[in-house]
C-alpha cells in the first residue's frame, strides 16, 4: 500500500458496466521525502478506483496489483489501484532520518 495524492479524475465516454458506483481517479504516488509537502516530480500515477469519494488535493492510502481487485471478491473488476482510505493528516517526527 503506498500513499498519493489525488490530482484529478478520469471520464470515459463508455464504461465497463462492473464500474458503475464509483469513480476513477488519477493519482500521484509520493514518497517519504515528498510527505510533508504532498508534492511528486516523478511524474508516475495511477489510476485508482474511488468508492470513497476522494476529491482532487485528497491524501489517499491506495493499495495496488491482486490485492486492489479483492475488496471485490466474488466478481472481480478490472482494476490495478484502489482507493483504500482518505487520509486527513500525516505525522513526521522531527527526529526521523529519511536517507536509509
Amino acid at each position: 500500500m503506498r500513499i498519493g495524492k489525488v490530482i484529478g479524475k478520469v471520464t470515459l465516454s463508455e464504461n465497463h458496466p462492473s464500474f458503475n458506483g464509483a469513480s476513477l481517479r488519477l493519482v500521484v504516488p509520493l514518497e517519504l521525502e515528498n510527505l510533508p509537502e504532498g508534492d511528486s516530480d516523478s511524474g508516475e500515477f495511477l489510476v485508482a478506483w474511488d468508492e470513497l469519494s476522494a476529491g482532487e488535493g485528497s491524501l489517499v492510502a491506495v493499495s495496488e496489483g491482486p490485492e486492489a481487485a479483492q475488496p471485490f471478491r466474488p466478481e472481480i473488476k478490472p482494476v490495478d489501484a484502489y482507493v483504500a482510505a482518505l487520509l486527513d493528516s500525516i505525522n513526521l517526527t522531527d527526529n526521523m532520518d529519511l536517507t536509509s
